[in-house]
């Protein structure tokens, strides 16, 4: 057995002592090069102290204000301005992880994750705490994560050990992304800086039914079916949606348009001929066509000659389609009582039955109202976004009852999504350069 299988590197182990991370390294950058630049302005009077002794130096000793005015203000602005310097030349990075390293400490303590017992000090002679058990926490920034290990040693705290995801999540203000056990470890993985992992339209690609979002989200469409966007005015809803329909148009997919507005998503018409409808007998027909074809494919499907049980439509060589129908609330609510139902009837066949035949629902509304998407129809959309602002209401309408931390940020396309792993997760929409032509780039890859 080699050395790297008997011993992993885990990280930076968490101390008592870090609780003053930041105050501490401060110190010891700075407080040297102080006492430094103070020996070397006071020298002289240092090594008459060293002949003479400090009660005769003292007997004859003037002040001298003008080199104590210097020296004071040299010794404190160049520490402080190499203390800056290296925080400069690390970016942050390396206070980040010291920073961190005081707050897993500072938990530890706060929460009494730990044992004391009380002991003469041999100083004073008083009684003080002393700590006989601290947990083993280890911290390690690693590839834009981290990565915290708390060793299972079957404390009185292990069960509480394992439930502090949302403590890291809101204490590091980033997300949660994957909990594991593992060589008596649980390992609590957080992406840290999710805007960095942003991409750009042009690398959100359909490939083998999945399509990629961000560099570390991809939606998975042939295993989480579905799509729901929410969002207000201004938060970048709209470019996402053409971002997606660009997307799927370039895979080969069978886009189908439902804009009750008739707005950006209308225009459209100029390049997907057919494929556009903002009317209300348009939009309701082709809800009721989608269903049509949906089962008339599941038909195809199991006479197919090729066909086999738990296969889905891809295996059999069909295309994948998107009924893309944003602001779905505002459409049900220009509907009559027998309207809505009806649109309702349709668009629950194409929830519970979509996935294996690859029929697919991008729902796109301001505020995703609970009374049209009852039944269980939330749950059904299985990847959500939100963009821009939102009420807390909004995110429990879009996410279902949480324990998130939603932390509002001025930066268009940028919100929170749920993509099925159990985590509600930042967001980053792709980014679309200035002057981006929707409609050409879409006219470009519906040619390609």
């Amino acid at each position: 057995m080699t050395i790297s299988k008997l011993w992993k590197y885990k990280g930076t182990k968490i101390r008592p002592r870090h609780k003053n991370n930041v105050v501490k390294t401060g110190a010891l950058i700075s407080v040297p090069v102080f006492l430094l630049l103070m020996t070397l302005f006071w020298k002289e009077h240092l090594w008459i102290l060293y002949e003479k002794g400090v009660e005769d130096t003292f007997q004859n000793f003037t002040f001298n204000i003008p080199l104590i005015i210097t020296s004071l203000t040299v010794s404190i602005v160049v520490p402080t301005a190499i203390l800056l310097g290296w925080l400069y030349m690390f970016r942050k990075q390396k206070l980040n992880k010291i920073y961190h390293r005081q707050k897993i400490s500072r938990m530890i303590l706060s929460n009494k994750f730990y044992e004391s017992k009380s002991v003469k000090s041999r100083i004073t002679g008083r009684m003080v705490q002393k700590i006989t058990y601290f947990p083993r926490f280890y911290y390690r920034l690693k590839d834009g994560h981290i990565i915290i290990k708390i060793a299972m040693d079957m404390s009185r705290f292990q069960q509480r050990f394992m439930e502090l995801g949302k403590e890291f999540e809101n204490g590091f203000f980033c997300d949660l992304v994957s909990t594991d056990m593992e060589d008596g470890f649980f390992t609590y993985k957080l992406l840290y800086d999710a805007g960095k992992n942003r991409i750009s339209i042009d690398h959100a690609v359909v490939n083998k039914g999945s399509m990629k979002l961000m560099k570390h989200i991809d939606w998975a469409f042939d295993k989480l079916p579905h799509m729901l966007i929410s969002g207000g005015t201004g938060g970048g809803k709209t470019y996402f949606i053409l971002t997606l329909v660009k997307s799927l148009v370039a895979s080969g997919a069978d886009v189908r348009i439902l804009d009750p507005k008739n707005a950006d998503l209308a225009d459209l018409e100029e390049v997907l001929e057919g494929k556009v409808f903002s009317r209300k007998n348009g939009i309701m027909m082709t809800l009721r066509k989608s269903v049509e074809d949906m089962m008339q494919r599941m038909d195809d499907m199991k006479n197919h000659p090729n066909y086999r049980t738990g296969e889905n439509y891809s295996y059999l060589g069909y295309e994948p389609v998107f009924i893309i129908f944003d602001e779905y609330v505002a459409f049900m609510d220009m509907l009559t009582f027998q309207e809505r139902e009806t649109a309702i009837q349709d668009i629950k066949q194409i929830i519970m039955l979509g996935r294996q035949m690859g029929f697919f629902l991008v729902a796109g509304a301001q505020r995703p109202d609970a009374k049209y998407f009852a039944d269980g129809i939330r749950d059904q959309f299985n990847f959500r976004v939100s963009l821009g602002k939102m009420s807390e209401t909004g995110y429990a309408m879009l996410f279902g009852d949480n324990d998130k931390k939603f932390v509002e940020k001025d930066i268009k396309g940028r919100g929170y999504a749920y993509a099925g792993t159990g985590n509600i997760m930042e967001f980053y929409s792709p980014l679309i350069p200035n002057g981006y032509d929707f409609i050409e780039e879409i006219r470009l890859a519906k040619g390609a």
